[in-house]
């Protein structure tokens, strides 16, 4: 029996970032789900607080139901979908056969990024997303090794008045990116089997935070080269072979 799937996207992604992988994964029959996080493709559901919570619970929401129809499951995010599987998985353990992440990671050490500070900052966030333009959107996802496709459509969505609304309030839900007081409390809680594949020159979530934490806790590490933050879609083989090798145990 083929274990379900769970693909969860990060900032400012859609579900578009894993077409390359799941092309390269080549997965058949196993039942796979892409879900878009709530306001990142349509408008804000009503009342949803776009907190790092509550984008937990629904993740949790979303592998509940994948679970009631196929059992254990495999969770893969990237970015903060890789900080919500992991959220997930300390929440509801019994969910999952594993995890595995890309270039994020729940690290009581790490302090987040430039642009996770300027979103963390009041007045100054708002700025932001107000003068950021989708076309330079696509062209610096492109350039940070985005298939340019993928880039132009993922930039186009940042129309989205309600997704700039919503990055905003989940980086300042987890304090830029800080987590050492919360969720990184609760890493014990995650299940044993997981697996970290990491774009070795990323500039926002350097290989250095991956390499301490597989130190600290003994996760597998595989370190994608030559790829930066979006390794997923740059060098999906190498993720898929990743991946592949992963879950098959070897």
């Amino acid at each position: 029996m083929t274990t379900a799937k769970l693909f969860l996207h990060g900032v400012p992604d859609s579900p578009l970032v894993w077409q390359p992988l799941l092309a390269a994964l080549d997965l058949g029959d196993t039942p796979v789900a892409v879900p878009a996080l709530p306001g990142f493709t349509g408008p804000l559901p009503a009342g949803f607080p776009a907190t790092k919570e509550a984008y937990a619970d629904w993740a949790v929401g979303e592998a509940e139901a994948l679970h009631a129809r196929h059992g254990p499951i495999d969770i893969v995010g990237h970015d903060w979908g890789a900080l919500i599987a992991q959220r997930a998985a300390m929440l509801r353990p019994d969910l999952f056969r594993n995890w595995a992440i890309s270039n994020a990671v729940i690290d009581p050490d790490y302090r987040g990024h430039r642009l996770a500070r300027i979103w963390n900052t009041p007045v100054l966030g708002e700025i932001f997303m107000a003068l950021s333009k989708p076309a330079k959107l696509a062209e610096g996802l492109a350039a940070q090794g985005l298939p340019a496709a993928i880039a132009a459509e993922e930039a186009a969505q940042w129309a989205n008045k309600d997704k700039r609304r919503a990055i905003l309030k989940l980086y300042r839900s987890a304090k830029g990116l800080s987590f050492a007081h919360d969720w990184a409390l609760d890493l014990a809680k995650l299940p044993a089997s997981g697996v970290l594949i990491w774009g070795a020159d990323d500039p926002y979530v350097e290989l250095a935070v991956a390499q301490r934490y597989a130190a600290n806790s003994g996760t597998p590490l595989t370190v994608i080269e030559g790829a930066g933050h979006w390794a997923i879609a740059e060098r999906p083989r190498e993720v898929a072979a990743a991946l592949h090798a992963f879950w098959n145990g070897r």
